[in-house]
């Protein structure tokens, strides 16, 4: 079957509109695994054991089991005890929850990588643990696990179509519904792709100029 160039212009404006949904998915999610993927990390470095071992079991239960089935939870299950968010807030915590528990090892690696000395001295300048962890360790502890952190988030990126799942309308969701209206599959999920690959490379170009400037 041939490319129609004309049928392709005519629907890539609502590909492009879908592109932006895409964008926020990825975006939002991000910033949810960042925020609980520290946390995570923070909480397993107490001396606790109740506190380390459930989380540590919850985070192993969440890598271990489909992306798509976590969704249908929240998304399915969740409202049966009255907690019902929608698609996008369910996608965004979905995807953010399940990276988090990736992050949160980036984070222990980072936070390995300080010298125990940093501590010690920390101790010596009379800083609180709280205030020597924000203001000495995580300040050396995040620039170099940056880099992983970014390939992370266009992980996250590409992995949003299975929001589609959940009826998220969003890129490939949106070129779905396109290819269905007249069963023509062809221009739609060849927009889709180049759109991604457009993204990913422009995310790719973002993250080796960072690495550039946190090498210098």
């Amino acid at each position: 079957m041939p490319f129609d160039f004309d049928y392709a212009r005519s629907i890539l404006p609502l590909l492009l509109e879908a592109s932006v949904i895409t964008i926020e998915a990825t975006v939002a999610s991000f910033a949810v695994a960042l925020a609980v993927g520290l946390i995570l990390a923070l909480l397993l470095r107490l001396k606790w054991r109740l506190v380390r071992w459930p989380l540590w079991g919850t985070m192993q239960f969440i890598r271990s089991t489909p992306l798509l089935v976590q969704l249908y939870f929240l998304f399915f299950v969740l409202p049966d005890f009255g907690i019902a968010m929608s698609p996008f807030v369910t996608g965004v915590i979905g995807l953010g929850l399940h990276y988090s528990c990736y992050i949160a090892e980036v984070y222990r690696a980072g936070l390995e990588s300080v010298p125990k000395g940093q501590w010690e001295a920390a101790t010596a300048l009379n800083y609180g643990r709280s205030a020597a962890m924000l203001q000495i360790i995580l300040p050396q502890a995040i620039p170099p696990i940056i880099p992983v952190l970014a390939n992370y988030m266009i992980a996250m990126f590409k992995d949003t179509p299975i929001l589609a799942a959940i009826t998220v309308i969003e890129l490939m969701q949106r070129a779905n519904i396109i290819a269905t209206e007249k069963f023509l599959y062809v221009e739609p999920m060849t927009l889709v792709g180049l759109l991604f690959l457009a993204m990913s490379l422009v995310a790719s170009a973002g993250v080796r100029v960072l690495e550039a400037r946190l090498a210098r």
